[in-house]
């Protein structure tokens, strides 16, 4: 199973998109980046009640990352 998923961040921005602050963190969570992407008009309509000039969303990742690694090796040892 893996644990990494995403998240999708309602921000609130200033006229021209500046100043952007979180506002919100929508509840569900995506498997895919593309499945987020996708959800990203549905979630601004929902959160059109917001106070700001523009909103936007963004997506990004969330959970845990397993890295993948070679196994650490103990070097040879010398004769003493």
């Amino acid at each position: 199973m893996d644990a990494l998923f995403y998240v999708m961040a309602i921000m609130g921005c200033g006229d021209g998109s500046d100043q952007c602050t979180e506002a919100r963190i929508e509840a569900p969570r995506y498997a895919t980046i593309q499945a987020c992407q996708a959800a990203m008009p549905a979630a601004l309509r929902r959160n059109g009640d917001l106070s700001f000039p523009e909103i936007s969303a963004t997506c990004r990742a969330t959970g845990v990352r397993l890295a993948d690694r070679a196994p650490v090796r103990n070097p040879p040892r010398s004769a003493s």
